[in-house]
């Protein structure tokens, strides 16, 4: 999963611009280096090795982010092998539109990455390039594909519902989780649907744009179309999926 993000490249390069128009889109937790240095980092200087250092430190506080169910993006130039490596990212952006940048010694320290996942050249607005990264995080829920229906309650504990729910993403490309209107488990007081949404969401961000998490009534009969091509099946957890009811 792409959660832990660097867009690099030379000062002057449009880095900033772009981190703060993807941010929104993968609602995620930007770290810049020169902030990152006015409040973190200010016993550092912009040797290689205290450029390495920076870049480490860079790269826990991304960790901490992603630890938690997030989406960090750090932007910075991390200008060398050494220093991308340190970092650790897990999708890297290179921002390439500039031949120089306006410090001397970063320019004569970088070196461009021959490893990364997408470079930006010339051509297209920084809305443009992160509508295109987006897509590529997080693809597009597709009604086309072969897709799962969950049927939940608002109560407060979803880990057996969300185990469930990642076993279905292992054998089909994506899910409907429909969240029920008045059914919580008695003595469990129901979430509202948005808290609900927002803690499924969360647990399954791994999953973003395979699932889609939708508001139901408080449903009491369910008919099926038997000449419908689907199954449907219960899952004992921890063990292989059988056919039956839905539990």
């Amino acid at each position: 999963m792409y959660d832990k993000i660097l867009i690099m490249g030379l000062p002057g390069a449009g880095k900033t611009t772009l981190a703060r128009a993807l941010a929104p889109l993968l609602n995620a937790v930007v770290f810049n280096a020169d902030d990152a240095r006015a409040n973190i980092s200010k016993d550092l200087g912009f040797s290689l090795e205290d450029r390495i250092e920076h870049a480490r430190r860079m790269g826990w506080m991304c960790d901490r982010v992603v630890e938690a169910g997030g989406v960090a993006i750090a932007d910075f130039v991390c200008p060398t092998p050494e220093t991308r490596a340190a970092f650790g990212a897990s999708f890297v952006i290179w921002v390439d539109r500039i031949q120089k940048g306006r410090f001397e010694d970063t320019n004569r320290l970088f070196v461009a990455p021959e490893s990364y996942d997408l470079r930006i050249e010339h051509g297209g607005d920084p809305l443009h390039w992160a509508e295109r990264i987006r897509s590529v995080l997080r693809p597009s829920f597709d009604p086309s594909k072969p897709t799962a229906l969950f049927i939940i309650g608002r109560q407060r504990s979803y880990s057996d519902k969300l185990q469930m729910i990642e076993q279905s993403l292992q054998r089909i490309d994506q899910a409907y989780i429909a969240v029920c209107a008045g059914q919580a488990p008695s003595g469990d007081a129901a979430l509202s649907y948005c808290a609900a949404k927002s803690h499924i969401e969360s647990a399954l961000s791994a999953y973003a744009g395979r699932f889609l998490v939708i508001p139901a009534p408080a449903l009491r009969l369910i008919y099926l179309d038997r000449q419908a091509e689907y199954a449907v099946e219960g899952v004992d957890l921890g063990q292989d999926w059988r056919r039956g009811a839905l539990n």
